[in-house]
This record gives C-alpha cells, sequence and structure tokens, in this order.
C-alpha cells in the first residue's frame, strides 16, 4: 500500500509538467507576435512611399526628399547677465533651416524682428545656462520657438548653431 501511494503522488506532478509548458509557450507566442507587429509598424511609419507622399500632399514629398535651405543670420555679439563676473560675453552664429525657397522670401523682410528677439533674450543669460549639452539644447529650443513667433505665418524648421563662443 506504501508503493501505491507513492504512485499516487507522482502521478499529479507529471500532469503539473506539460501545463508549465504550454504557459510558456503561449507567452513566447505572444512575445513573438507583439515583435512582429511592432516591427510592421514602424517599418510602414517610417519609410513613405511616393503613393503615400502622394496622398498627404507636397510637405510630405519635401520631407522625403530632404531638400532644404539654409538662411545664414549675422554673427552676434552680446553681453552676458553675469553679476560675479564683468565683462562675461558670447559670440554667436545662426543658421536658419526652412522648408523651401519661398520661405526664405518671406523671411527676409522680418530678420530685424528676429535679432531682436535673438538679442533680447541673449542678452538674460547667464554662463552657467550655456553648460554642457543640454544648455545648448535647451538655448536651440528657446532660439527656436522667439524666431518662429517673430516671423509667424511663416515657419523655420530647425535652429543650425554654427559658432558658439563663451568668454
Amino acid at each position: 500500500m506504501a508503493a501505491e501511494a507513492e504512485v499516487d503522488d507522482a502521478a499529479p506532478a507529471k500532469k503539473g509538467i506539460p501545463k508549465l509548458f504550454i504557459i510558456i509557450g503561449a507567452a513566447a507566442l505572444v512575445v513573438v507576435l507583439a515583435g512582429a507587429g511592432l516591427f510592421v509598424f514602424l517599418s510602414s511609419s517610417s519609410a513613405p512611399t511616393e503613393e503615400g507622399a502622394a496622398e498627404h500632399g507636397g510637405d510630405a514629398a519635401a520631407a522625403a526628399a530632404g531638400h532644404t535651405f539654409i538662411f545664414n543670420l549675422p554673427p552676434m555679439i552680446v553681453n552676458l547677465n553675469n553679476e560675479e563676473q564683468a565683462g562675461a560675453f558670447m559670440k554667436l552664429t545662426v543658421a536658419l533651416e526652412v522648408a523651401n525657397e519661398e520661405m526664405m522670401v518671406e523671411i527676409q523682410p522680418r530678420m530685424a524682428k528676429v535679432v531682436d528677439a535673438f538679442q533680447v533674450y541673449l542678452r538674460e543669460l547667464r554662463r552657467s545656462d550655456l553648460e554642457g549639452s543640454a544648455g545648448v539644447y535647451r538655448l536651440k529650443e528657446e532660439l527656436l520657438r522667439r524666431v518662429n513667433v517673430a516671423i509667424y505665418p511663416s515657419r523655420v524648421e530647425s535652429i543650425l548653431f554654427k559658432e558658439i563662443l563663451v568668454q
């Protein structure tokens, strides 16, 4: 009878093992299907086709072609707001990236507004505001916001730094 009890105890353990394999297999199948779905989703949205560009208009076609125009601004030298040191300044040369040539023509008469917006903002910066890549990134984002406000309804795609010198 003791031998029969041992056999009965071992039987439930054998039934539990296939259930474990089924659960692991189902989880692996879900992960593989989710990965495949994510791959299809990302590959279809990141590479627009010519038909997709035609459906979304000329802006998508221009973006897909990668044609942008660069509008160079004159170098700017500004005093920084630095109370502990007198004479801290920054020399900055930037270029504006625009989508097409017509945008360059629209921006030209408003350049005085852009330079003014830049000068007002840059004079309030401290040397510590420009430290590290995070400081330069914040500067770039703020200049982009200010130029787009100054030239509204026209729009600049990005700001390109050609020279940054802080002393």
